[in-house]
């Protein structure tokens, strides 16, 4: 039996701008800060916590490092005997995390749980970094003999779009542009100190480079260290967390609405597949209302806000219209207009997202889902979105292989 819906307590997010390696730490320090900071945050005692997962891409690759729920419970003494799971899925591991943590609350097993994700990728060469990134396309197939598999993958998706509905790489400029403005409001950025003008966003081959194909440096998400948490609970939990914090129970947030797909492997035998369907990747589309209709929402206009995954401008060109907001192909309109812009009627990324954020690949999906809850209770301080009560994320890892959205609201507004 469902003990009802998941509540979103709160969590912390690690300064994604630091170098765990340059400060002498290591993979274990990243768990013990993600996990304390998010119980701090919240004000959950770890002895209260009766459940926890981990989303992690590839610690076994960048640091030697396997059986991260054994570093879980090395966080706290109270940890000891707690059951802990790691979970992979490439850019959308820290989701699944979630998604697995929602399972455990709503079939009545637990009432809290603690999820993480985390990534620690700069404690390598940037070219040793971008081969092991390679590992969530198909390897050999999509890696051999490609330099840069991601950008070169995701490269291809822009020239899908191109063939299929023309495509202006100014409207990449432009999300590009508006990522790491709205990055340098947040005081976690990677980029947040960034100077950059122009030049850093136009086809300038000095200030912006060509990396693949048609993707320049500023096009490209980050390479990052970092960590992002949340407490989820049980309805009985939450009520009572919120008598003792002080807090108007009504005012929580919680997870209204959820989508999980999985699609074919290699990029190209998606688009193979979905080369009479409007839209590029189907299974993105269908995630994303998947999540709207266990939401009740009606489509994404229900939404005031959206966390994308934009690990390069053309995986953010393609949400915009697989979210609904502009019919398929017509994802420039929402850019030209505003629409999407911080300030316009449904802003992608006002935390600056991957591009201006930064992207530790396994603790992503945590980290969208940890935005979506400050927006919808108030509490993003210089990025906060005037009146947001209900955000959406979607996670893809991979060529769009996973994808994972969430709808996140208030108690009140929840049936």
């Amino acid at each position: 039996m469902s003990a009802g819906p998941v509540f979103v307590l709160g969590g912390a997010q690690t300064d994604f701008a630091r170098n765990w390696k340059r400060e002498g730490r290591g993979l274990a320090d990243l768990v013990a800060e993600t996990a304390r900071s998010a119980l701090e945050a919240t004000d959950v005692d770890a002895d209260e916590i009766e459940v926890g997962h981990i989303g992690n891409f590839a610690s076994e690759i960048y640091c030697g490092q396997g059986h991260l729920g054994g570093l879980l419970v090395e966080t706290d003494p109270a940890f000891v005997g707690l059951p802990t799971a790691r979970h992979e899925a490439a850019c959308a591991s820290g989701s699944v995390a979630v998604l697995a943590a929602m399972s455990d609350l709503e079939s009545g097993r637990y009432d809290v749980a603690l999820v993480l994700g985390v990534e620690m990728m700069r404690n390598v060469p940037t070219e040793e970094s971008v081969r092991n990134l390679g590992a969530a396309a198909w390897v050999p197939r999509e890696t051999e003999d490609v330099p840069y598999v991601w950008p070169s993958i995701f490269s291809s998706l822009g020239d899908e779009y191109e063939r299929r509905y023309g495509l202006d790489d100014s409207y990449l400029d432009a999300i590009a542009r508006s990522n790491f403005a709205n990055a340098r409001r947040n005081p976690n950025a990677q980029t947040r100190t960034w100077t950059l003008d122009d030049a850093s966003f136009a086809a300038d081959d000095t200030a912006n480079p060509v990396v693949a194909g048609r993707l320049r440096k500023q096009h490209c998400s980050q390479v990052t260290d970092g960590g992002a948490a949340v407490v989820l609970a049980t309805m009985p939990f939450a009520a009572r967390w919120a008598e003792r914090a002080g807090r108007r129970y009504d005012e929580l947030a919680v997870i209204r609405g959820w989508g999980h797909r999985t699609d074919r492997m290699a990029l190209d035998d998606k688009l193979a597949d979905a080369k009479s369907d409007p839209y590029v990747f189907p299974q993105v589309r269908g995630a994303a209302l998947d999540a709207f209709d266990r939401a009740g929402l009606v489509d994404v206009h229900g939404l005031d806000a959206v966390e994308v995954h934009d690990c390069f401008a053309t995986t953010h060109y393609m949400a915009i219209d697989h979210l609904g907001i502009t019919p398929p192909g017509e994802s420039w309109r929402a850019i030209e207009d505003g629409t999407v812009l911080f300030g316009g009627s449904l802003p992608i990324n006002p935390s600056g997202g991957l591009m201006g954020l930064g992207h530790p690949v396994g603790a992503s999906g945590a980290r969208m889902l940890l935005d979506a809850t400050k927006q919808v209770t108030g509490t993003a301080g210089d990025y906060q979105v005037e009146g947001a009560r209900t955000v959406g994320t979607l996670n893809i890892g991979g060529s769009a292989t996973t994808t994972v959205s969430f709808v996140v609201g208030r108690a009140a507004d929840t049936t």
